[in-house]
């Protein structure tokens, strides 16, 4: 769960790296208002409000799936390769157990990714997150690249998690455990507080995450591209909108 213990893994517990964290947390604070940290939170409850419409119910009919999936960032440009060759029932039947079924988180994420069709391994899970996160926000998590990448082992989460924990995993279930815990970790530390206010809970989380890997992002560039090059990288609340997929507007709401 994204906030209090979170899910139980093996080894060292996650804590937060607090003197990293307070560095990038001023940075932030300089290229963006806790005005608009409140409007990125409040987009992201609009976006879980549109997909619990959508997947919240009971009778969970492929028609409903299929906006469900455009609403997320990596469905939103590949929806017709994920969609695509699925007749309605196996489709319906693919997210509600990703969503419901009767076996631990880990389990349904993996088995879920595995039925994955033409998306990469990284890719399906970070739609198994996005579709469990904006579902049920407090049980569930996100899960990006941008948030923790095991090939180029970077993401929001390695900068803010101290380096006893381990975010490396066997797996793509247990890795979903490993991120959640470390953002359970995050969740709870009073670092993370000024972005728990506007009313943002978990979103709030969400937004700094997003906007740890947004100044890392724009340091990284600047050391390596152009001026003019920099200068393309969107603002920063710009940066965190097409992070968490809220820049663009759903093409389709809940029938």
């Amino acid at each position: 769960m994204a906030g209090g213990a979170g899910p139980t893994v093996p080894g060292s517990p996650p804590e937060v790296d607090i003197p990293t964290a307070k560095e990038l947390i001023e940075q932030i604070h300089e290229h963006i208002s806790p005005e608009v940290i409140g409007e990125l939170t409040g987009e992201l409850a609009g976006k879980a409000e549109r997909m619990h419409a959508l997947l919240g119910g009971p009778d969970l009919g492929a028609g409903r799936v299929r906006a469900a999936v455009e609403l997320t960032f990596v469905g939103r440009r590949r929806a017709s390769a994920i969609l695509g060759t699925r007749d309605d029932d196996v489709l319906a039947r693919w997210v509600s157990d990703l969503l419901t079924g009767p076996d631990p988180i880990d389990v349904r994420v993996e088995r879920f990714c595995a039925q994955a069709g033409e998306l990469s391994p990284a890719a399906a899970v970070e739609l198994a997150g996005e579709l469990l996160h904006f579902t049920a926000p407090r049980d569930h998590w996100l899960f990006s690249r941008w948030m923790w990448s095991q090939e180029s082992r970077t993401g929001a989460l390695a900068l803010l998690i101290g380096e006893e924990y381990e975010l490396d995993a066997d797996g793509l279930g247990e890795g979903y455990l490993r991120v959640g815990a470390a953002v359970a970790a995050l969740h709870d530390s009073p670092e993370a507080g000024a972005f728990r206010l506007h009313g943002g809970g978990r979103f709030g989380t969400d937004v700094l995450l997003a906007c740890t890997y947004g100044i890392y992002m724009r340091t990284v560039l600047g050391l390596k591209m152009t001026q003019e090059f920099n200068a393309l990288v969107p603002a920063l609340p710009q940066l965190v909108r097409r992070l968490l997929g809220t820049h663009v507007k759903p093409a389709q709401e809940a029938r």
